[in-house]
């Protein structure tokens, strides 16, 4: 039990972060459609690409068991998630460097990273989604480091259920066939994890298939063409959006990305087999993420944000920066960066355009700060009937749905308003 509790600290002490900077109010994006979707009590039966199947259901268990309203259930959910993700980098990153504070530093950094922390602050999938692919990171990682066959089977569990959870992890396959392929010889574990990812896969087609639903159902939407639509782009659209994902890398890791870059290149000379399995993820996944035709697509990056996170604990561990050591505690001023930021954008004058033009859902307070707390909500712009400056109508619409559910039992618009 000793060696998890540097792990178990980790936990509390990130619980308590995401938790006093958790929404205040329901937030703009999706935020509301899921809290909805909780609220009217019903079991989600369908996987599609926007159903988040696993943390649907997840989220009407826990409002089932503890009697909370969907708002909490869902906070709760998500700040667990978020909190035990940071603990399981920690776990990983120590397994590959047989460093404590190396595996501490990456913990934060990754814990601290924005994309990250802004979805531990508001109603979304991807902590949860996060979770999921952390664990299944770190068996792989334990199966190379430490030997253990055993996790080769839970390499396949774990992507199989971060699959229920979210669809876009069919980009980490290629590093999970990758990982079987060097160890094919171990025939037990390999078949063993070859038939348990696909009956977990092939789970999906089945229950919507027999729902009627069509075969391309678990990986497509009605809401929406983004995969055609990110292939319908200019050239100049590509190039924009490929330097736009070095912009989100860059806020997510300031300057830990030279650790990262390094990692992977010592990685590649120490370990080539891990790298490649790690290489094969981080491709597909960021390749798919830089060219995703939605407006919230830095999200999609946190799979790819936490192979880097364990780059940056490989990195570290170099010889040649051994002495780092002493300065890891900078890693905690992470936050400062943020308002830091925050405040030499507002200051020029696009920022100011920008910052006003946003002022509908906070700012650049929303675009630049990851914490949430004494946020503007979606509810009492929908009730006060405020008019956005761009469509936001998707968004409206599930507003107004759950306004009129919250009235069946009973709120005023008062008290709508607060939440």
């Amino acid at each position: 039990m000793g060696k998890y509790i540097s792990a178990v600290f980790l936990f509390f002490i990130f619980l308590g972060i995401y938790y006093a900077g958790s929404f205040t109010k329901i937030p703009f994006a999706d935020c509301v459609g899921f809290i909805l979707n909780a609220e009217k009590g019903g079991w989600t039966s369908v996987a599609t690409a926007t159903s988040h199947f696993l943390y649907i259901n997840t989220v009407v268990l826990i409002k089932t068991l503890t009697r909370f309203n969907a708002i909490e259930a869902s906070r709760l959910l998500v700040i667990i998630s978020g909190a035990a993700t940071v603990s399981i980098i920690f776990l990983t990153v120590k397994s590959i460097t047989k460093t404590e504070w190396i595996a501490l530093t990456s913990a934060f950094i990754f814990g601290f990273s924005f994309s990250f922390w802004r979805n531990a602050e508001i109603v979304e999938v991807y902590t949860y989604n996060s979770l999921w692919v952390s664990l299944f990171f770190f068996s792989m990682v334990k199966t190379f480091s430490e030997n253990k066959r055993n996790y080769i089977i839970f390499s396949s569990l774990f992507l199989g259920i971060s699959l229920w959870v979210h669809i876009q992890n069919i980009l980490l396959i290629p590093a999970l066939l990758v990982f079987l392929f060097y160890f094919r010889q171990q025939k037990k574990y390999f078949y063993s994890s070859l038939f348990l990812f696909a009956v977990l896969f092939s789970s999906l087609f089945i229950l919507n298939i027999s729902q009627g639903y069509p075969i391309n159902s678990p990986y497509s939407s009605d809401q929406g063409n983004w995969v055609e639509d990110s292939l319908k782009k200019d050239t100049i659209q590509y190039v924009k959006d490929f330097f736009i994902s070095f912009v989100y890398l860059f806020y997510n890791f300031n300057f830990f990305i030279f650790f990262g870059i390094t990692g992977a290149i010592l990685l590649y000379r120490t370990n080539r087999k891990m790298f490649y399995v790690f290489a094969a993820g981080s491709v597909c996944v960021y390749g798919f993420s830089t060219f995703y035709a939605v407006s919230d697509n830095y999200v999609f990056f946190i799979p790819f944000n936490i192979i880097f996170a364990l780059s940056i604990g490989y990195g570290l561990s170099s010889a040649r920066y051994s002495s780092f050591g002493r300065y890891s505690w900078t890693c905690l001023f992470i936050p400062l960066a943020y308002v830091l930021c925050f405040h030499i954008v507002l200051s020029t004058e696009r920022g100011k355009e920008i910052h006003n033009f946003k002022a509908y859902k906070g700012g650049l307070n929303y675009y630049l700060l990851p914490w949430m707390n004494n946020n503007v909500g979606i509810l009492e712009f929908t009730i006060d009937k405020k008019q956005a400056p761009e469509p936001i109508h998707w968004m409206t619409a599930s507003a107004l749905e759950y306004i009129e559910l919250l009235k069946s039992k009973g709120y005023t618009e008062e008290e709508i308003k607060k939440l």
